[in-house]
């Protein structure tokens, strides 16, 4: 039983993380240059959750800006929402899930320790 708490905690912070990434890549959506930042969820050796972090270096998409009254070759950042929003309700559903399993865990050894006592 004590095992599933602790996953569910691993895969929360997990969690935390993967939602922080999201979130900065939805700020600088319109930031120039910016390289999205993709954030993995992988299975631990005991069960526990584990995240990767890594920058994308795909090309945003290229056009011509003025500086100085000068044409200069300007890239767009590579984040797309179409991801990203999905990802955040996927997240966000999957957080409380996991929330969810610790409450019936902690009921289910209340309920154990009540039978014992």
């Amino acid at each position: 039983m004590i095992s599933a708490i602790n996953s569910s905690v691993s895969a929360l912070q997990a969690y935390v993380k993967k939602l922080g990434v999201t979130a900065n890549n939805v700020a600088n959506v319109n930031t120039d240059g910016y390289k999205k930042v993709q954030a993995v969820m992988e299975e631990g050796v005991h069960g526990d959750v584990h995240i990767a972090v890594t920058r994308v270096h795909t090309p945003g998409y290229p056009y011509q800006g003025n500086e100085n009254g000068q044409k200069i070759e300007k890239e767009t950042s590579n984040v797309n929402l179409a991801e990203e929003i999905p990802d955040l309700m996927v997240a966000r559903r999957s957080y409380e899930a996991n929330i969810k399993t610790i409450q019936v865990q902690d009921e289910m050894l209340g309920s154990l320790l009540d039978i014992i006592t």
